[in-house]
């Protein structure tokens, strides 16, 4: 859609950048907020969008730090195009690409094409670079290198770097310059990834991956970036021990970093058993104890940001994604055999916004102000990415939502290749109506 002029008419304004929410009107002009007013007339604006923002609210376009767009390499699970459309329609105007793609991006000149087609996209696109070579973990990539050819953060998500020695060095070369994305689950705790070892483990007959491989990460790399003075960001927070743990860090550096998901402040282990492969991540649903730790870390501050962990499979690679049958009975085998072929990730960019009010914001545990910081500005501040500001001149990236409508998540609605997600067919609470980025209205 063209750039044009936007009159939003009394709407809902939420500013988490100023913990501040009133009644008003925004006028877009040539892709800038030129006012913001009580009341605004169109007057003689020519080629004038009027948006009736009754019953709606406006926030800063969201930000996730942490997507899988599978470009290049696997890109019959998602490419940057189709992971753009889903990103606008769940209301996000930037997001981060991480870089366990095929080949890694582990080379200024890959990082650089990479970059190159996805700045053609509606929305922001910013991309990892890799820690490691092939991130095989046993040799640093050309760090500098790869920050002066655009990288925004660096990161081998998907896997942990298991060398203590490496990843030191990797800390002290990047002191004060992009932050540290990190994958935190040691394997030599892990005997079939995906799953908790915990109850459901038991009564499926199967190891599960062990809550100390989180711990025990978590644990090493604070302590390795409190020893350097390195910025960091804790992936996919999943237990209540590493929330502690952060918790007790941010007391001594203000470059401790976590970021939760929807799937782990939503869904516990239980849903495996309902949802097969499509409730099967890393780390892996938790306990009801692990659950609430991760909203107290939300609502306290204890973590910085929601981030989605959008991770597209195809359906045959997911294999069983309806409920699994346990126990020594030749179906219950198979379906178990193929819930440990699946690989582990669901996507999640369009059902984010209505998980954090359905499960969050409806349930008491936080303000919807709070949700939208944790959404919008906090990543922003934290990856120094742009979010959008109601202030006059300021670029217009926006996200308008109805709080109150609910819907359905369907196959239909889904602007991913994929449709991985345990949340399918599922009544949630709020949806994106309108997503703008620098001016245009990019999803409606």
């Amino acid at each position: 859609m063209k750039l044009s002029n936007i009159l939003i008419k009394g709407i809902r304004i939420l500013d988490p950048a100023r913990k501040n929410e009133w009644q008003g009107e925004i006028l877009i002009n040539n892709g800038v907020v030129e006012r913001i007013e009580k009341v605004i007339e169109a007057g003689d604006l020519q080629d004038i969008r009027v948006i009736d923002g009754t019953g709606l609210c406006i926030a800063p376009g969201f930000v996730d730090v942490h997507v899988h767009f599978r470009d290049p390499g696997f890109t019959w699970k998602e490419d940057i195009h189709t992971g753009a459309l889903a990103a606008a329609a769940g209301g996000y105007t930037s997001v981060v690409m991480m870089a366990n793609t095929k080949p890694a991006l582990d080379s200024p000149d890959l990082l650089k094409e990479v970059s190159e087609r996805a700045a053609k996209e509606d929305i922001r696109i910013y991309t990892a670079a890799n820690l490691t070579r092939g991130m095989k973990g046993e040799e640093l990539t050309e760090l500098r290198a790869l920050e002066e050819a655009g990288a925004d953060c660096f990161s081998d998500d998907g896997k942990p770097v298991l060398s203590e020695a490496l990843l030191r060095k990797a800390f002290e070369e990047l002191v004060g310059v992009p932050i540290i994305s990190l994958h935190e689950e040691d394997p030599a705790y892990i005997g079939n990834p995906g799953i908790n070892a915990g109850v459901v483990a038991e009564r499926l007959g199967i190891m599960g991956a062990d809550r100390q491989a989180e711990i025990s990460m978590v644990e090493r790399d604070i302590r390795l970036a409190l020893e350097t003075g390195a910025r960091i960001d804790i992936q996919h927070i999943s237990t209540k021990e590493a929330v502690e743990l952060v918790r007790q860090a941010k007391k001594q550096s203000d470059g401790i970093y976590a970021e939760a998901t929807p799937h782990h402040f939503t869904l516990t282990e239980e849903a495996v058993l309902k949802y097969g492969a499509n409730a099967k991540m890393n780390p892996p649903l938790r306990t009801e104890e692990d659950r609430l730790a991760i909203i107290e870390g939300l609502r306290d501050g204890t973590i910085d940001m929601i981030a989605t962990d959008h991770a597209p499979h195809s359906r045959e690679e997911k294999g069983i994604t309806g409920p699994v049958a346990s126990g020594s009975r030749t179906e219950g085998s198979r379906d178990i055999e193929r819930l440990l072929k699946a690989p582990s990730g669901i996507i999640g960019l369009q059902t984010t916004l209505a998980l954090g009010i359905t499960e969050l914001v409806d349930k008491g545990y936080l303000s919807l102000l709070r949700l939208m910081e944790l959404m919008s500005t906090a990543p922003g501040r934290i990856f120094k990415i742009y979010t959008g500001q109601f202030l006059e001149g300021a670029p217009a990236d926006f996200v308008i939502f109805n709080p109150t409508e609910k819907w359905v998540f369907t196959e239909k609605d889904c602007a991913s290749k994929s449709f991985n997600t345990p949340f399918a067919g599922r009544e949630l609470t709020g949806r994106v109506k309108y997503t703008i980025c620098g001016g245009k209205i990019i999803y409606e």
